[in-house]
């Protein structure tokens, strides 16, 4: 087909400038997927030691272990969070994401407490999605495993099992170097349910004689994460606490 000058000219103004310029929207289009954060929620951080308080509870990314890789945290609510963790096959813990609630009340003087979950958890890794709860004095750490992946482990030895607050429970007994730490580690695997937390601590002081009347501190949740590598999401769809 003849081509006139003006076919010619068109075609060289594709080549000059047009193309160019898709190109390069189209390498900007793909800088910003690859770019965007891995949360995009009412708040959101990337810092190792970001909080966020919202309805009574108090969300922490605390990235706190040695050699830890880059984690990101976000929150629509505090029952609406999690995370995207990035963290190396180097054993011990890296970091704890949580959301923490705060009770203040010795544990006679309640009636009840309870608390509900619902993760979407990553199939591999290593890591589990654990209950991290306090006395005021931060003296003893009660931890309740619900669900475990990869080579990880409680602290301490183990003493019984035990149905309880709805569980079936593995009990180990240990000492960090600063508190004591009870650990339940349960023999199922649970990704949602709900905690009589009161019935664990009544059974520490009542039947092992390990706590007194204590005053109930900071009930958390969330994972303890050994490892993640080339980065993984830690969900929390659902989580409240509830005492009387």
């Amino acid at each position: 087909m003849l081509r006139t000058p003006l076919d010619r000219g068109i075609t060289g103004l594709k080549r000059t400038i047009i193309a160019p310029v898709v190109a390069l929207l189209a390498a900007c289009l793909a800088l910003a997927v690859t770019a965007a954060p891995a949360y995009a929620a009412a708040w959101g951080s990337s810092d190792r030691w970001a909080s966020w308080s919202d309805g009574g509870y108090t969300l922490y990314n605390d990235v706190w272990g040695d050699g830890a890789g880059p984690q990101s945290i976000w929150a629509n609510s505090y029952s609406n969070w999690g995370v995207w963790s990035d963290q190396p096959d180097t054993g011990g813990v890296k970091s704890y994401p949580n959301a923490t609630k705060w009770v203040g009340t010795p544990i006679n003087s309640l009636n009840s407490v309870t608390s509900g979950f619902t993760v979407s958890v990553p199939s591999g890794g290593a890591y589990e999605t654990a209950y991290d709860i306090w006395d005021s004095s931060n003296s003893n750490e009660i931890m309740l495993w619900l669900n475990q992946t990869g080579p990880v482990g409680p602290i301490g030895s183990y003493v019984t099992t035990v149905w309880l607050g709805g569980y079936n429970w593995n009990v180990y007994k240990g000492w960090n170097g600063a508190n004591n730490v009870y650990s339940f580690v349960n023999t199922g695997s649970s990704t949602s349910g709900t905690v009589n937390i009161l019935d664990v601590m009544r059974w520490l002081e009542n039947s092992a004689h390990w706590i007194g009347n204590v005053t109930l501190g900071n009930v958390q949740f969330g994972w303890e994460i050994t490892s993640s590598g080339g980065g993984m999401n830690f969900q929390t769809n659902s989580y409240w606490v509830s005492y009387n």
